[in-house]
């Protein structure tokens, strides 16, 4: 198997080679820094890179074994000649006796999305869903396609994080990725197969200046290789100093997290992140949106935040938001999350409390137990709805002496009120029993030790946990 101890490092930082040279040698040395694994899978296209590192891979099998090795192939369907690109690939991974797999995806882009991107996702999408554990797909980018990136990212106006480009060794779905050719340049791997009269596959969009990165290959890294030559070597350099920065500002945002924590779960505390320096609130964050899994926000959204919610009055409850990720704030908590599902306040859905009930903004589950709850005897034979607020609703909670407007109720509640009018609404023969998570009505709720039902709604229990 392949072994590098426990290093799992996703910096793209280069430990070139004694010598600049290709060979199946120098590829050992790289590929001893990657994880235990049981299976390589090269992402093979065809082309001149991705048979490179392929043949050589063929070359270490027995030094290699048990670690597998193998070919996937990602058929976008955008081009005339796919089908004979599968067939080009068949018989290049047969001369090498390496088993290949065909992979079919749709690659259309969605609204606003471009071919290029349409396609990354498509490609990525498909490699991910082959891993396995302990098993690494590794990707022919070089030296080169680092530099791209670390221009185009520039250009994009990215942070330390963008201008990182690609990192050496990152996590891939249940396995790895694996770019173990970025100490290396195109005209190496090349010269690799040219010394072996090895033919390859030429992809004629590669050519087409309309694509990015085409356009900066083609027409601009030439011209400043001619002025600054070795520039792609050292834009990778460049590519890997970002990345040690990206990495200690995601260290301090780990550190300032722990003292920045909002009263809830994954919620960020407004007012501690005024009392940080700008900088440091601004890649707080990042961090913090980053552990959230959200997509991250432009330069102008993180700016937003820190003017329209953190500054904002205690009783505000403003909202920033952009593609795939919403942040409100409720008091002094900051809460981010995927953009809020469609909600319809009229609604009105028969439930059954044996079966957990689906909801577009959670799941409402009743729980058996005895001595609390909601009455099992009360509502035997009674017909039970899932509502939702809409204005006007009175509610008493059992032990209280009157009802009161369930919108007081509410706003003197942990509730954000995004999640108020969203909350399930249990009525019992049309007259409203509990409040999913927080109340039961008098009159509804356990008096002894009878059986009741304990109702959850688990996006208000992920919220206050």
């Amino acid at each position: 198997m392949v072994n590098a101890g426990t290093e799992t490092s996703t910096s793209p930082r280069a430990q070139r080679p004694a010598s600049s040279a290709f060979s199946a040698e120098h590829l050992a040395v790289a590929l001893a820094r990657l994880p235990p694994a049981r299976r390589l899978r090269v992402a093979f296209s065809g082309g001149g890179d991705s048979l490179a590192l392929l043949h050589a891979l063929g070359e270490l099998r027995e030094r290699l074994a048990p670690t597998a090795i193998d070919a996937v192939h990602v058929h976008h369907g955008l081009h005339e000649l796919a089908d004979a690109w599968v067939d080009d690939c068949r018989r290049m991974c047969a001369r090498i006796e390496v088993p290949l797999e065909v992979l079919w995806v749709d690659a259309t882009p969605e609204c606003g999305e471009s071919p290029e991107a349409a396609a990354r996702r498509a490609r990525y999408q498909a490699l991910t869903a082959t891993l396995q554990p302990q098993e690494v797909v590794c990707t022919a980018h070089h030296q080169r396609d680092q530099a791209e990136t670390l221009l185009l990212q520039l250009v994009r106006g990215a942070g330390p994080a963008g201008l990182a480009g690609m990192p050496a060794l990152a996590t891939l779905g249940k396995g790895w990725l694996a770019r173990p050719l970025l100490d290396w340049s195109p005209a190496d791997l090349r010269a690799y197969l040219e010394g072996r009269g090895i033919a390859w596959t030429e992809d004629p969009s590669n050519a087409d200046a309309r694509f990015d990165r085409n356009f900066l290959r083609h027409e601009i890294l030439p011209r400043i290789a001619k002025r600054w030559p070795g520039v792609e070597r050292t834009l990778a350099r460049a590519a890997a100093h970002q990345a040690d920065s990206a990495a200690v500002g995601e260290a301090l945002a780990g550190i300032d997290l722990v003292q920045a924590r909002g009263p809830y779960a994954g919620t960020l505390s407004a007012s501690a992140l005024k009392r940080l320096p700008a900088a440091r609130a601004r890649n707080l964050l990042r961090g913090w949106l980053a552990a959230c899994g959200l997509p991250m926000p432009h330069a102008a959204h993180v700016e937003q935040i820190l003017a329209a919610l953190v500054m904002a009055r205690d009783d505000a409850t403003p909202l920033v938001s952009w593609p795939g990720a919403e942040v409100r704030r409720h008091r002094d908590a900051l809460h981010a999350s995927t953009p809020l599902p469609a909600h319809d306040p009229a609604r009105i859905i028969g439930w059954d409390p044996r079966q957990a009930l689906a909801l577009p903004d959670g799941v409402l589950e009743a729980l058996a137990v005895e001595g609390r709850g909601l009455s099992v005897e009360r509502c035997r034979r009674a017909r039970l709805e899932v509502r939702f607020r809409h204005g006007g609703e009175r509610f008493r909670p059992a032990g209280r002496r009157q009802s009161t407007a369930l919108k007081k109720l509410l706003q003197a509640s942990a509730v954000p009120p995004w999640l108020r009018d969203r909350i399930p609404l249990i009525y019992v023969n049309d007259e409203l029993a509990a409040v999913a998570g927080l109340w039961v009505g008098e009159g509804f709720a356990v008096a002894d030790r009878s059986a009741g039902w304990e109702l959850r709604w688990t996006a208000l229990r992920e919220l206050l946990r």
